[in-house]
């Protein structure tokens, strides 16, 4: 049986904050990992609703592995406070030394559990928790896709959209407070528009002559990025954050689209076909020549999406075997990795906020299913039944 090192049991005192501190980074520790960089852990609350949706988190994370008391390095033990609000409680050893006692508030009480478990993420593992974020994604229902909004299990899904034309690329404001996605509703070609999710109300953003696509918010929320076939051919575009002042950053005879921003927003990492197939390109938020990444895996490369925390690497899809995996590109090493091999073809990655985990669409068979991926330690978890439908495009905000 592997345990914490002895070193954090004698400081865990120190570690108990207060409700005050909880902006501050929390840290109880180092702790022995129970193989392939999973950290073991119990779960335990005296309700059996929070312990089925605590054990459900962290059964999809690929750093840890649920398992019960007497095997785990630590034990998160959740339960029912007052109001909305929940007690999470971190203890280890035997007998158990508590490490952390906090009163997490949330929404309401599953927002408040899975607050917990990020809080949990955040002092065992020393990373950003992802599961009380929430998602955007295209969902497809008796023949009709829609934009979906849910929670990152999967247990509040709802219809953003009623337009019953195809929709596509749906992605969130920084705050969460906005959604962009490409809709052919009106003109019968694809505009780009942003809902605002507290009024329901839509908006034109970018509705030109050609195909409007790609639209995705700077980090600081400020501006759109975009790719405009206006000029004749599909071109990069940035706006403000109404759509308004657009300023071109491509020029070519080569199709531009997909862009996406760097962390510090000074950069856009894009797909073109300059070369003839689509590759990556990097440019200036302002305007300048544009650089190719050397990816150097695949004679296909499309897709890209930066990471939030490490902005040397961008993940993207690359035509890998007759179908298409996802990869990643180092910038540091100048090198690339191909990061999943299921059947069929793995498509459209986007980061979580944690800069480890990648949600992708898996198609098969004719059928599309989101799946959450660790880049680490390459677990795959599918985030819905199939009957629910397809599902795909997925946009994440925490």
């Amino acid at each position: 049986m592997r345990f914490l090192h002895y070193l954090f049991l004698l400081v865990a005192s120190f570690f108990l904050l207060p409700a005050a501190a909880s902006a501050q980074v929390i840290d109880i520790g180092e702790a022995t990992r129970l193989g392939e960089g999973r950290l073991a852990v119990a779960v335990e609350s005296s309700d059996a609703t929070i312990a089925n949706l605590v054990s459900r988190a962290f059964a999809i994370h690929g750093g840890f592995t649920v398992t019960p008391r007497g095997k785990s390095a630590y034990v998160f033990k959740v339960e029912r406070a007052s109001g909305s609000s929940v007690l999470l409680t971190i203890s280890s050893g035997q007998p158990a030394q508590e490490l952390l006692r906090r009163s997490v508030p949330g929404r309401d009480l599953q927002d408040a559990v899975l607050r917990a478990c990020d809080l949990a993420v955040e002092a065992t593992l020393h990373s950003k928790g992802f599961f009380a974020g929430k998602l955007a994604f295209i969902g497809k229902q008796r023949g009709v896709s829609e934009v979906f909004t849910s929670d990152l299990l999967f247990n509040r899904v709802r219809p953003l959209t009623a337009d019953r034309a195809l929709v596509t690329g749906p992605s969130w404001s920084p705050d969460g407070s906005k959604l962009l996605y490409t809709t052919y509703y009106k003109s019968g070609f694809p505009d780009i528009y942003m809902i605002d999710l507290s009024s329901g109300r839509k908006k034109p953003i970018a509705t030109f002559k050609g195909t409007n696509s790609g639209g995705d918010f700077s980090p600081n929320g400020r501006s759109i990025a975009m790719s405009l076939s206006g000029p004749g051919n599909a071109e990069i575009f940035v706006a403000d954050s109404n759509g308004k002042n657009m300023r071109r950053l491509t020029t070519n005879k080569s199709l531009e689209t997909s862009p996406t921003w760097s962390p510090d927003g000074r950069r856009l990492v894009f797909t073109s076909d300059a070369r003839g197939k689509p590759q990556l390109y990097e440019i200036s938020a302002n305007g300048g020549p544009m650089r190719r990444l050397p990816t150097n895996v695949s004679s296909y490369c499309s897709e890209p999406a930066w990471n939030p925390v490490k902005d040397n690497l961008i993940a993207f899809t690359a035509a890998v075997g007759g179908g298409f995996q996802i990869a990643l590109y180092d910038s540091a090493s100048r090198s690339s990795k191909i990061l999943t091999s299921v059947s069929h073809s793995a498509v459209e990655p986007v980061w979580l906020n944690d800069g480890r985990h990648l949600i992708f669409t898996q198609r098969q068979k004719g059928h599309m299913r989101l799946m959450l991926l660790d880049s680490e330690t390459g677990k795959l978890s599918s985030l819905h039944v199939p009957s629910f439908g397809d599902a795909s495009s997925a946009s994440f905000v925490y």
